[in-house]
């Protein structure tokens, strides 16, 4: 495992461990941050950690065309009771995915200061935020970094009622034209819209 200086650089990540931390150190500037996406690589850590750096092989990933809309999902977007937006409150998003709980996790990964470099990145219009409204209510939504060469790396989601973070994933993907979502490590919940792993080789290529 490498140690990051001030120096703008990451190792090759043919370097990172068999369950993928490759560095630690550095910061987390926009120019690191989208240095990082831009060869595969996230910065994911706990509060009390040293910023860690990842690239797991393989990697768990969506293909827009794979996607899989449920009969049922299908009738909870066709009953358009959930208003979908881009961009609206990108602040308000990151802050519950901050807060929402997580099996096995006693506390959150989005510290106040990867709060604070997400929304720098946003500033920048690299970081995009999808919000869920039911009654003018935020009750979802989700937030990630676009590379810039057709690639949307999902960071983290939440929902307050049932479905909504679902909705604003499936209305995302249905109404932009990446070619590939980066969902980082795998969860049930996303294999169950069409994610599937890939190689970190082969997701490397569509970075490039």
């Amino acid at each position: 495992m490498f140690y990051l200086s001030d120096k703008l650089v990451f190792p090759d990540v043919s370097f990172a461990t068999e369950d993928g931390l490759l560095a630690f150190g550095g910061d987390l500037s926009p120019e690191r941050l989208l240095l990082a996406y831009r060869k595969g690589i996230f910065p994911w850590f706990n509060e009390e950690e040293p910023i860690l750096w990842w690239s797991p092989d393989p990697r768990f990933v969506l293909f827009p065309e794979n996607l899989k809309v449920s009969k049922s999902m299908r009738q909870v977007m066709r009953n358009k009771d959930f208003v979908v937006t881009v961009n609206k409150d990108f602040q308000s998003v990151i802050s519950e995915c901050a807060k929402a709980k997580r099996y096995g996790q006693d506390s959150t990964w989005i510290t106040d200061g990867m709060q604070e470099a997400y929304l720098k990145l946003h500033q920048l219009g690299y970081a995009k935020s999808i919000e869920v409204w039911l009654d003018d209510d935020l009750v979802g939504g989700l937030y990630g970094v676009d590379t810039g060469n057709g690639v949307f790396c999902g960071e983290s989601m939440f929902s307050k009622v049932s479905n909504a973070s679902k909705v604003g994933f499936i209305s995302f993907i249905q109404n932009t034209n990446y070619k590939l979502i980066d969902c980082q490590v795998y969860t049930e919940h996303l294999e169950s819209l069409g994610a599937e792993e890939i190689s970190r080789e082969k997701f490397l290529n569509y970075l490039k």
